[in-house]
């Protein structure tokens, strides 16, 4: 049949089948090892890689990949082939084409392959993001001209490196087509510790024509992976080549488990979540490509999403913790943002997934969930926090107030936080009872702050309660603590810093400072009495005021609090425009600390979180400021 063009193609419920392994099958005839350059094959063993492309589309594939997964300069510069990027990709291209020729069928489409450089980008790494866009654009340049029809980026499992790779096509082809696919690991983290849904809305932003998710995992967690990437953008379009379950090594082979059967019960479940594109990777034959072709035609049995539930397995206990991706980015030198949003009254969420979409879409980098602000009854943070992780993908910070908990149920809910992937604390004391709902209830508590920092950071982050006892597996949150800057009195306010600090504190959410001076001011005096610069990274706490009312409000009945004359008279002067001079101030204020703190931490007063959005675009494009 004739072939339509590629975007046309995807719009059809029939998903693609894609190929599978290409460098499984190299490996198994015994002659090419393992680490070997396959991307040199395209030059002196053509026939050999023609036959594999053969055999897929014999098998069904409507797609098949180039043989140019590794074919940048620097991962062909281990070979001593640097300079061969333009005449692999070319010659790749050409074996494709003459398979696809020879084969009759002419609803093949050809796939350019391009994998990581293999080497991390800065901080992490030595190589620089432009010294990274020039191997990208060789490489995507070479496999453009020489007529493929798609480039797929797969097996990405660095976020960043990622999203320059598709931004490095843009430039290069603005509409070009492109499947952009993640690789996650068995705790369903990228290796940066991003989530499957926030990859998703970050690769559909970014202008993938295709997301999707391949290698790392067999079908069934790839499954559930998928299924949370669709959650989260559900109009995008997707693809999913799982690996053939978990590699392990008989004598000199790397064996594959998965049989051909089970992808083929499989690909009707991908098709069912909504995968367009469906294939396999690392240890995928012909013959799995082929009981999916089968399936699709034919679906008389696929794993249903409940089965699926039931298959995939718990997370083992020896994957590795990662550092939170609040604390890549503090420990990166990333300023970063986040915004704190009030849990609702209520068991719906709806809303407040909305707002958050709202923030995140801004720029916002997480999002810090209050617990039961101002004495108010709402939905239990940490219920909250994970129903955002879970579904918006966009990491949390918890608030933790110890006010109202006895040790028996701060703990118990630290290790329930804990087991629902919750990693960022906030702890602070908690507002007093007598101020909200219920000022009868009961206000006691049994630690304070500083010493709940020193029980996360010293006990349970060993492996053991506060009393000795072991709780198993360490925690491994990143704890917080508050930091009031503009303090009347730094001098107390440095002594109890040094509480926190000595407890073990990570980070500090500072107080609204509505004077900057103040912050140099504190920093200086900080210097002067400890003898040593404050090193502990501050995210500094500004609140857009969108009334007159509101900033009265603060300056007289909020300690530590205190607003200038000079942005009263501004707010005074703006009329009916106050919230946007909100808007405004607060981005100037973030500006002229900015060199002083590490992040910003926007407090939208009374639910303004439209406000709130404008201060984060602001922050991240200050082209964007009103």
């Amino acid at each position: 049949m004739a072939r339509l063009a590629f975007i046309e193609r995807l719009a059809q419920s029939k998903p693609l089948l894609a190929d599978g392994a290409m460098g499984t099958l190299l490996h198994a005839d015994g002659n090419h090892a393992i680490n070997a350059c396959f991307d040199a094959l395209n030059l002196s063993h053509a026939d050999l890689i023609q036959q594999i492309h053969a055999q897929y589309i014999a098998a069904g594939a409507d797609l098949i990949e180039t043989n140019t997964f590794g074919a940048n300069r620097h991962k062909l510069g281990e070979h001593g082939m640097a300079d061969d990027v333009s005449a692999i990709c070319s010659a790749a291209v050409k074996i494709a084409q003459a398979a696809v020729a020879a084969s009759g069928r002419e609803d093949v489409y050809i796939a350019g392959s391009v994998g990581p450089i293999g080497v991390r980008l800065k901080p992490y790494g030595w190589l620089t993001p432009d010294d990274a866009k020039s191997l990208f654009q060789e490489q995507m340049t070479a496999l453009v001209t020489a007529g493929v029809d798609v480039i797929i980026l797969e097996t990405f499992a660095d976020h960043e490196e990622l999203l320059l790779a598709i931004a490095t096509l843009r430039a290069l082809h603005p509409h070009f087509p492109v499947i952009a696919q993640a690789t996650f690991s068995a705790d369903r983290l990228t290796y940066t510790g991003h989530a499957p849904a926030r990859v998703a809305h970050d690769l559909a932003k970014s202008g993938a024509t295709v997301i999707g998710v391949n290698c790392g995992n067999g079908p069934a967690r790839t499954a559930t992976i998928l299924q949370a990437m669709k959650k989260a953008v559900p109009n995008a379009h997707f693809s999913t080549m799982p690996n053939a379950g978990f590699p392990e090594t008989i004598g000199n082979r790397v064996m594959y488990p998965a049989t051909a059967d089970y992808f083929g019960n499989y690909a009707v479940t991908f098709q069912s979540i909504g995968a367009n594109i469906i294939g396999g990777c690392c240890g995928t034959t012909p013959d799995h490509i082929a009981a999916m072709r089968q399936a699709l035609d034919n679906p008389t049995q696929a794993i249903t999403l409940s089965q699926l539930a039931e298959q995939e397995p718990e997370i083992v206990d020896s994957v590795p913790e990662r550092p939170t991706y609040l604390m890549q980015r503090l420990n990166a030198g990333q300023f970063t943002v986040t915004v704190e949003v009030t849990p609702p009254r209520s068991h719906t969420v709806e809303n407040m997934q909305r707002q958050i979409r709202l923030l995140r879409d801004a720029g916002a980098d997480l999002i810090d969930i209050a617990d039961t602000p101002a004495a108010k009854m709402k939905m239990s943070a940490w219920a909250a926090c994970f129903l955002v992780q879970d579904n918006i993908g966009i990491e949390t910070v918890l608030h933790f107030p110890t006010r109202g908990r006895n040790l028996l149920r701060v703990q118990g809910d630290l290790l329930a936080a804990h087991a629902l992937g919750l990693r960022n604390l906030f702890v602070t004391m908690g507002d007093p009872t007598r101020i909200g709902d219920y000022p009868d209830a009961a206000d006691n508590y049994d630690i304070a702050p500083s010493d709940l920092i020193r029980l996360i950071k010293h006990q349970m982050n060993a492996g053991k309660d506060m009393a000795g006892n072991s709780i198993g597996k360490p925690t491994s949150f990143v704890v917080g603590c508050a930091l009031n800057m503009a303090a009347d009195d730094p001098d107390k306010e440095i002594k109890l810093l040094r509480k926190k600090l000595d407890a073990g504190a990570d980070f500090a959410l500072g107080q609204a400072v509505f004077d900057p001076p103040r912050v140099v001011a504190f920093r200086q005096r900080y210097e002067e009495l400890e003898g040593k610069p404050l090193t502990l990274p501050v995210i500094m706490g500004v609140m857009p005021l969108h009334s007159l009312k509101y900033a009265q409000f603060l300056h007289n009945e909020i300690p530590g609090i205190i607003i200038p004359d000079t942005i009263f008279q501004r707010l005074e002067a703006a009329g009916e425009n106050i919230a946007q001079e909100g808007v405004k101030i607060a981005s100037e204020l973030i500006a002229e600390m900015r060199a002083n703190i590490q992040g910003a931490y926007i407090i939208p007063g009374y639910g303004h979180y439209e406000l709130a959005a404008q201060v984060a675009s602001a922050i991240h494009m200050p082209e964007l400021a009103l």
